[in-house]
């Protein structure tokens, strides 16, 4: 069986919509609540949980636990890999992050969670996942109002460009190596992925001045791309409702656009995806044609 963790939504929710499309699996998901039929009960803050959530699993696609305090990542990821230990899973699959982003303030958890892994009697395989088109597309979208108005993106990225992949490429890559797994183990032999780590960065890298040709052709007016520092980034995030530790991931993400470390040189992407990654520019223009700004009716 094979069981995969946070299906309510994001990556989880598209690596098992994959999975149980294949054809001969044994695939369940893992949520919060559970529901006790198309959902077991997988709480990562509540290490009780999985013992039984993780019973009868021969391969566990571990999505991390997402944005929370570095603390609070660390336990949850370490009561799953003591409990995969304890009821005996057979592979764990975990979805890392590239190597391009060692410098982010969120690569510490990952790389904890690696070597942890690392020690565990099952056997592993890492996917490093590269920084989400989401990203590049967030930036385009909360800039769209503004952009309209002034004909300025203004964004604290400097001259940097960020390597970014699309969600929807990362989950195929997870359901075919989950499967090949699965099928392996079932023919009786050890997974051709066994011990690999593979970098799943994006092929194609997107700048400020990129985004504003985007918004440029979506708003259909001429856009500018105007670099911003920091402290200026910093102090428009303060009112912007994001926790503390948000605020500083984002900030890191910035600073290391800016400082040219998000810019990948070289990936497994193309070799575990063969018909190719999707266009990431293609998905901002989508993202940001759903926050065009409309016109304000005449009140003549």
């Amino acid at each position: 069986m094979i069981l995969v963790t946070g299906i309510s939504g994001g990556l989880g929710g598209l690596i098992f919509r994959g999975l149980s499309a294949e054809d001969g699996l044994d695939v369940t998901g893992g949520t919060r609540s559970g529901d006790g039929a198309t959902a077991r009960r997988i709480d990562f803050d509540d290490p009780a949980s999985l013992a039984e959530g993780f019973r009868g699993v021969d391969v566990l696609v571990f999505v991390s636990a997402g944005y929370a305090e570095d603390d609070v990542v660390l336990a949850r990821h370490g009561a799953v890999v003591d409990a995969a230990e304890a009821t005996g899973v057979r592979h764990v699959v975990y979805t890392s992050l590239a190597r391009s982003g060692d410098l982010l303030t969120i690569a510490l958890p990952h790389r904890w969670t690696e070597a942890r892994l690392a020690a565990a009697p099952f056997d592993v395989t890492i996917l490093r996942n590269g920084l989400y088109a989401e990203v590049a597309a967030g930036l385009a979208t909360a800039a769209a109002a503004s952009a309209a108005e002034t004909g300025v993106f203004a964004a604290a990225i400097g001259a940097g460009r960020m390597s970014v992949v699309a969600k929807e490429d990362l989950a195929e890559v997870a359901v075919r190596v989950a499967a090949e797994i699965q099928r392996d183990l079932a023919a009786g032999r050890r997974s051709r992925h066994a011990g690999k780590t593979y970098e799943l960065e994006g092929v194609e890298a997107i700048g400020g001045q990129d985004i504003a040709e985007v918004l440029s052709d979506t708003l259909n007016r001429p856009v500018h791309y105007q670099p911003i520092s920091l402290s200026t980034a910093r102090g428009a995030l303060a009112g912007s409702g994001q926790d503390p530790y948000q605020i500083t991931h984002t900030l890191s993400i910035f600073s290391n656009i800016g400082a040219g470390c998000l810019e990948a040189h070289d990936t497994d992407l193309t070799t575990l995806l063969p018909a190719g990654p999707r266009g990431v520019r293609d998905h901002i223009v989508r993202a940001v044609g759903g926050n065009v700004p409309q016109p304000v009716p005449s009140r003549t």
